[in-house]
């Protein structure tokens, strides 16, 4: 019953992120933690959340913007083994409550800088992709904090969805290596984390069909609502 509820939930937040980028990890932490205990489930979300953003990018895949991926992750990558090494020093329940009013006051902020013209250059993305790696090394999932700079880059649908993709690989791979260096991240737990996946692939999937019938002001409205239930799921979980 305990594999029922995981890869069901699986499946629903594979969906969401199929939909909007993000979302996963924050459905599917909640029950991970339940079954198989917080030790172990940030490395086998990290596996999942792989996971989730190969089967986006193979969904996406003649939409992505190689040259946002590549810059972002140039500097993503490394930010993220650095926050990772420093995972278990920090209190987690700061890191979430700084997250989810950032989350919060992202949704009025982001529609004043889209109505004022906004963009972010591709240049920017190595900072974005620096602050984003670390933050992601640290906790299970800060996809959300992507949305407002890709959106202003000029990404959307599946374009945003297939490069945001390609950047989170190179997060979550090097968070996955960095795990298995620090003995976090067994044979066990990546199996688990295998199996848990392929419930969010197929979400993935699900979730194209959905995309490619939403307007991009009906997608932009459905990302801000994400960002609400993110904001409040972090404010919540950093005041228990």
């Amino acid at each position: 019953m305990s594999w029922l509820l995981v890869l069901a939930v699986g499946l629903l937040g594979g969906t969401l992120g199929g939909v909007v980028g993000f979302g996963t990890s924050i459905l599917l932490l909640p029950p991970l933690v339940i079954v198989f205990g917080p030790h172990e489930a940030v490395p086998i979300m990290a596996v999942t959340a792989l996971m989730a953003n190969v089967s986006r990018v193979a969904v996406w895949w003649r939409d992505i913007n190689w040259k946002a991926a590549g810059v972002y992750s140039v500097t993503a990558a490394p930010a993220a083994a650095l926050g990772a090494r420093t995972l278990l020093s920090l209190p987690a329940g700061l890191i979430e409550m700084t997250l989810g009013v950032f989350f919060l006051t992202m949704i009025p902020i982001r529609r004043m800088l889209l109505n004022a013209g906004f963009r972010v250059r591709l240049w920017q993305l190595a900072l974005v992709g620096a602050v984003i790696g670390f933050l992601s090394g640290i906790v299970a999932s800060a996809g959300p904090i992507n949305t407002p700079f890709f959106l202003a880059y000029g990404l959307v649908k599946g374009a945003f969805l297939a490069t945001e993709a390609l950047g989170s690989i190179a997060v979550y791979l090097t968070k996955g290596l960095v795990f298995r260096a620090m003995g976090a991240l067994p044979w066990e737990t990546i199996i688990k984390g295998l199996v848990v996946g392929s419930s969010v692939m197929l979400g993935s999937y699900l979730g194209k069909r959905i995309v490619q019938r939403l307007e991009i002001a009906q997608f932009q409205l459905l990302m801000d609502a994400v960002l609400f239930v993110a904001g409040v799921t972090m404010l919540i979980s950093a005041l228990r």
